[in-house]
C-alpha cells in the first residue's frame, strides 16, 4: 500500500541550512523511490485559514518510508531542516483505489479509534 511522509511547515528560516537540505533531499528519496507529490506551492484556501507549507512525498509503502526516514543518508540532513524550521512531520499509509469513505467505521481501526 502506498504510503506518504507528510510535513507541514509553520515556520522557515529560508537560509544556507535550509538551501543545504533541500540540495540533499533528492538523493536521499531515490534510494527509497520517494517522489514529491506535494512541495510548497500556495492552497487555494476554501475553508478555514491556513499557515505554512505542505510537503507530501509518496512511498511505495510504509516500510520504505520508514527505511528512508531513519536511514544514514536522511539523517545525515535531517538537522538542518529541524534546527531551522517549525512544523509537523509525519508518516502514513494511504488507501486503495477502490476504498469507499464509510470503511472507516466499518473497520473501527486502530488508527481510528486514537482520533478520539
Amino acid at each position: 500500500m502506498t504510503a506518504y511522509a507528510v510535513g507541514h511547515l509553520t515556520e522557515v528560516d529560508t537560509g544556507p541550512a535550509i538551501v543545504g537540505y533541500l540540495e540533499g533531499i533528492d538523493a536521499t528519496l531515490a534510494l527509497f523511490s520517494g517522489k514529491f507529490r506535494i512541495h510548497g506551492g500556495q492552497p487555494e484556501k476554501l475553508e478555514g485559514d491556513w499557515l505554512g507549507h505542505l510537503i507530501v512525498i509518496e512511498f511505495p509503502d510504509i516500510q520504505a518510508a520508514r527505511a528512508w526516514y531513519w536511514s544514514d543518508a536522511y539523517q545525515d540532513i535531517v538537522a538542518l531542516r529541524t534546527d531551522n524550521s517549525k512544523g509537523h512531520i509525519f508518516l502514513i499509509e494511504g488507501v486503495s483505489d477502490d476504498h469507499a469513505s464509510i470503511e472507516v467505521l466499518q473497520s473501527r481501526s486502530a488508527a481510528w479509534n486514537s482520533l478520539f
